[in-house]
């Protein structure tokens, strides 16, 4: 079976130096890359405020992994970690929840036939 973490002294499980989560985290860092490539180029070809938004909330997804690599590798401390990874999920959650309300049919203001 393989070591996800560091046993710490305090009696709980680091991630600092983790091999498996490190992989985990490229993959998920690959991943998310590639999203975000595709939604540049969904931006680019309907240049439309909903397509920034989206692009947006994925470039913010691609820099979560980036404060994971960062944390795994030992240049995030946890409980930075912890403060940059729920702020970057409610801001996430906030772009696309106002992407779909600002953006959706039937949106205050707009005639309906």
């Amino acid at each position: 079976m393989t070591d996800v973490g560091t046993p710490l002294a305090t009696g709980g499980w680091g991630v600092e130096g983790s091999l498996a989560l490190l992989v985990v985290v490229t993959v998920a860092g690959i991943g998310t890359g590639a999203l975000f490539f595709v939604s540049l180029l969904a931006y680019r070809r309907r240049q439309t405020r909903q397509y920034r938004l989206v692009c947006v909330a994925v470039g913010v997804l691609l820099a979560r992994s980036v404060v994971g690599a960062g944390t795994v590798l030992g240049y995030v401390p946890m409980p930075v970690h912890h403060f940059l990874e729920h702020s970057l999920d409610f801001l996430i959650a906030a772009i696309v929840l106002y992407a779909v309300y600002a953006h959706a049919p039937g949106t205050p203001g707009e005639s309906t036939p």
